[in-house]
């Protein structure tokens, strides 16, 4: 697997009362990524990412961060599934675009390992 981005996902109650203080106070911009249950802030040169999210729209739970592999996705699930690793999403081409499964780390965390057709 070869990650090219990864990005910190918060859970937070409501994204409308979280902006003022990603955008207003911290500097970030929404403008990249807003599905009302997951909306992406950044800094204007896009180093410094973070995803907040209420509810994942299709899998049961909500990952940690999110790892981007490319075209290698198909690879990261066939890896994950010989190393016995818990899938906790199956790998799904979901409405918006993004090919992901969600994946339990042996530390417990939840991983949700992404290619987007635009990557």
């Amino acid at each position: 697997m070869h990650p090219t981005r990864i990005i910190a996902n918060l859970s937070v109650p409501d994204i409308g009362k979280a902006r003022d203080f990603y955008v207003n106070y911290l500097g970030l911009s929404d403008e990249g990524l807003n599905m009302g249950w997951v909306a992406r802030f950044q800094s204007p040169d896009g180093r410094a990412v973070v995803q907040l999210v209420t509810r994942d729209a299709t899998a049961p739970d909500d990952s940690v961060i999110s790892i981007a592999v490319g075209d290698g996705v198909e690879e990261a699930y066939e890896e994950a599934q010989r190393r016995g690793f818990e899938i906790v999403h199956p790998l799904t081409t979901e409405p918006w675009g993004m090919r992901r499964f969600f994946v339990r780390a042996p530390d417990g965390n939840l991983i949700n390992v992404t290619s987007h057709k635009d990557e």
